[in-house]
Protein backbone atom coordinates (compact mmCIF):
# COMPACT_ATOMS: atom_id res chain seq x y z
CA UNK A 1 0.00 0.00 0.00
CA UNK A 2 1.35 3.60 -1.20
CA UNK A 3 2.18 5.63 1.96
CA UNK A 4 0.11 8.63 0.72
CA UNK A 5 -0.38 12.27 2.16
CA UNK A 6 -2.92 11.18 4.73
CA UNK A 7 -0.44 8.37 6.70
CA UNK A 8 2.45 11.13 6.22
CA UNK A 9 -0.16 13.97 8.23
CA UNK A 10 -1.39 11.15 10.52
CA UNK A 11 2.14 10.42 11.29
CA UNK A 12 2.99 14.34 11.56
CA UNK A 13 -0.14 14.89 14.22
CA UNK A 14 0.43 11.58 16.25
CA UNK A 15 4.59 12.35 16.45
CA UNK A 16 4.15 16.16 17.81
CA UNK A 17 1.13 14.83 20.45
CA UNK A 18 3.36 12.02 21.91
CA UNK A 19 6.04 14.80 22.41
CA UNK A 20 3.94 17.24 23.60
CA UNK A 21 1.81 15.34 26.05
CA UNK A 22 5.34 13.24 26.88
CA UNK A 23 7.00 16.51 28.22
CA UNK A 24 3.50 17.67 29.39
CA UNK A 25 2.77 14.95 31.60
CA UNK A 26 6.93 14.29 32.76
CA UNK A 27 7.11 18.12 33.51
CA UNK A 28 3.70 17.79 35.68
CA UNK A 29 4.24 14.90 37.50
CA UNK A 30 8.49 15.62 38.33
CA UNK A 31 8.48 19.43 38.81
CA UNK A 32 6.28 21.90 40.95
CA UNK A 33 4.82 25.12 40.05
CA UNK A 34 7.46 27.77 39.21
CA UNK A 35 10.44 25.10 39.61
CA UNK A 36 13.29 25.69 37.09
CA UNK A 37 15.86 23.43 35.18
CA UNK A 38 18.78 25.55 33.27
CA UNK A 39 19.32 23.80 30.75
CA UNK A 40 21.58 26.14 28.82
CA UNK A 41 22.72 28.15 32.17
CA UNK A 42 20.15 31.71 31.70
CA UNK A 43 19.68 31.06 27.66
CA UNK A 44 17.36 28.08 28.14
CA UNK A 45 15.58 27.18 30.98
CA UNK A 46 12.69 24.24 31.49
CA UNK A 47 10.58 26.79 33.83
CA UNK A 48 6.70 25.00 34.76
CA UNK A 49 3.97 27.22 34.71
CA UNK A 50 0.50 26.91 34.06
CA UNK A 51 -1.23 29.09 31.20
CA UNK A 52 -5.52 29.13 32.34
CA UNK A 53 -6.33 31.11 29.47
CA UNK A 54 -4.67 32.05 25.84
CA UNK A 55 -1.23 33.11 24.88
CA UNK A 56 1.02 35.52 27.06
CA UNK A 57 -1.37 34.28 29.74
CA UNK A 58 -4.73 35.92 28.15
CA UNK A 59 -8.10 35.24 30.19
CA UNK A 60 -11.90 35.24 29.63
CA UNK A 61 -13.76 35.93 32.27
CA UNK A 62 -14.08 33.02 34.75
CA UNK A 63 -15.49 30.09 34.61
CA UNK A 64 -17.39 30.76 31.63
CA UNK A 65 -14.68 32.72 30.04
CA UNK A 66 -12.56 29.14 29.81
CA UNK A 67 -15.63 27.14 28.78
CA UNK A 68 -16.28 29.33 26.04
CA UNK A 69 -12.51 28.84 25.15
CA UNK A 70 -12.17 25.46 25.50
CA UNK A 71 -15.24 25.12 22.77
CA UNK A 72 -13.90 27.14 21.15
CA UNK A 73 -10.35 25.28 20.61
CA UNK A 74 -12.34 22.54 20.30
CA UNK A 75 -14.53 24.32 17.19
CA UNK A 76 -11.51 25.56 15.89
CA UNK A 77 -9.77 22.21 15.87
CA UNK A 78 -12.40 20.90 13.79
CA UNK A 79 -12.09 23.57 10.76
CA UNK A 80 -8.50 23.08 10.83
CA UNK A 81 -9.39 19.21 10.48
CA UNK A 82 -11.57 20.17 7.32
CA UNK A 83 -8.84 22.58 6.11
CA UNK A 84 -6.44 19.47 6.47
CA UNK A 85 -8.69 17.26 4.52
CA UNK A 86 -9.54 19.48 1.79
CA UNK A 87 -5.92 20.19 0.73
CA UNK A 88 -4.90 16.43 1.06
CA UNK A 89 -7.78 15.47 -1.27
CA UNK A 90 -7.19 18.15 -3.57
CA UNK A 91 -3.23 17.31 -3.53
CA UNK A 92 -2.10 20.73 -2.70
CA UNK A 93 1.84 21.14 -1.43
CA UNK A 94 2.91 18.71 1.12
CA UNK A 95 5.06 21.69 2.70
CA UNK A 96 1.86 23.10 3.50
CA UNK A 97 0.19 19.80 4.14
CA UNK A 98 2.90 19.18 6.80
CA UNK A 99 2.11 22.99 8.14
CA UNK A 100 -1.06 22.76 8.34
CA UNK A 101 -0.68 19.13 10.40
CA UNK A 102 1.63 21.32 13.12
CA UNK A 103 -0.62 23.58 13.40
CA UNK A 104 -3.47 21.09 14.19
CA UNK A 105 -1.41 18.75 16.00
CA UNK A 106 -0.02 22.19 17.99
CA UNK A 107 -4.13 22.97 18.64
CA UNK A 108 -4.88 19.69 19.64
CA UNK A 109 -1.95 18.93 22.11
CA UNK A 110 -3.55 22.35 24.25
CA UNK A 111 -6.71 21.14 23.69
CA UNK A 112 -6.08 17.71 25.72
CA UNK A 113 -4.28 20.23 29.06
CA UNK A 114 -7.47 22.19 28.34
CA UNK A 115 -10.29 19.51 28.59
CA UNK A 116 -8.60 16.80 30.45
CA UNK A 117 -5.97 17.72 32.86
CA UNK A 118 -8.25 19.19 35.07
CA UNK A 119 -9.99 15.98 35.67
CA UNK A 120 -7.46 13.91 35.31
CA UNK A 121 -4.84 16.02 37.87
CA UNK A 122 -7.93 16.26 40.42
CA UNK A 123 -8.03 20.35 40.32
CA UNK A 124 -10.79 21.25 38.35
CA UNK A 125 -13.66 19.97 36.27
CA UNK A 126 -13.75 19.01 32.03
CA UNK A 127 -13.33 21.42 30.15
CA UNK A 128 -11.80 23.98 32.64
CA UNK A 129 -7.85 22.23 32.73
CA UNK A 130 -4.78 24.86 32.27
CA UNK A 131 -2.05 24.49 29.74
CA UNK A 132 1.52 23.27 30.80
CA UNK A 133 3.89 25.54 29.62
CA UNK A 134 7.89 25.35 30.48
CA UNK A 135 10.23 26.05 27.35
CA UNK A 136 11.93 29.88 28.69
CA UNK A 137 14.29 31.41 26.38
CA UNK A 138 15.45 34.80 28.50
CA UNK A 139 18.49 35.01 25.83
CA UNK A 140 18.80 38.95 26.17
CA UNK A 141 18.29 40.56 30.07
CA UNK A 142 18.45 44.29 30.68
CA UNK A 143 16.26 47.70 31.38
CA UNK A 144 14.54 50.27 28.86
CA UNK A 145 16.14 53.19 29.14
CA UNK A 146 14.82 56.50 31.22
CA UNK A 147 14.27 58.13 27.82
CA UNK A 148 11.85 55.19 26.36
CA UNK A 149 8.65 56.08 26.65
CA UNK A 150 6.12 54.09 29.00
CA UNK A 151 8.55 51.49 29.84
CA UNK A 152 11.31 53.41 31.15
CA UNK A 153 13.61 51.54 33.38
CA UNK A 154 11.40 48.75 33.35
CA UNK A 155 13.09 45.46 33.22
CA UNK A 156 13.33 43.74 29.37
CA UNK A 157 13.68 40.08 28.26
CA UNK A 158 13.71 38.71 25.11
CA UNK A 159 12.25 36.35 24.98
CA UNK A 160 9.81 36.54 28.09
CA UNK A 161 6.86 33.78 27.20
CA UNK A 162 6.93 30.55 28.53
CA UNK A 163 5.50 27.99 25.93
CA UNK A 164 5.35 24.07 25.13
CA UNK A 165 5.75 21.89 22.32
CA UNK A 166 1.88 21.98 20.96
CA UNK A 167 3.16 25.96 20.93
CA UNK A 168 6.03 25.59 18.77
CA UNK A 169 4.57 23.54 16.52
CA UNK A 170 1.83 25.96 15.98
CA UNK A 171 4.02 28.80 15.47
CA UNK A 172 6.56 26.65 12.90
CA UNK A 173 3.61 25.88 11.10
CA UNK A 174 2.28 29.65 10.90
CA UNK A 175 5.67 31.06 9.87
CA UNK A 176 6.63 28.59 7.08
CA UNK A 177 3.01 29.24 5.45
CA UNK A 178 3.62 32.26 5.56
CA UNK A 179 7.22 32.24 4.50
CA UNK A 180 6.38 29.41 1.68
CA UNK A 181 3.05 30.92 0.96
CA UNK A 182 4.06 31.51 -2.90
CA UNK A 183 5.65 28.15 -3.30
CA UNK A 184 2.51 26.63 -1.26
CA UNK A 185 0.12 28.19 -3.42
CA UNK A 186 1.45 28.46 -6.69
CA UNK A 187 0.81 25.12 -7.73
CA UNK A 188 -1.08 21.55 -6.29
CA UNK A 189 1.03 19.40 -5.72
CA UNK A 190 0.33 16.56 -8.08
CA UNK A 191 2.46 13.46 -7.09
CA UNK A 192 1.30 11.53 -4.03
Amino acid sequence: MKFNNYYKSILIIFSVLFIDQFIKYWIKTNLFIGEEIPVLGNWFIIHFTENNGMAFGVELGGSYGKLALSLFRVIAVFGIGYILHYIIKHKYHFGLITCVSLVLAGALGNIIDSVFYGKIFGYENWLHGRVVDMFYFPIIRGHYPNWFPLFANEEFIFFRPVFNFADAAISVGVICILIFQTTFLKEKDLIN
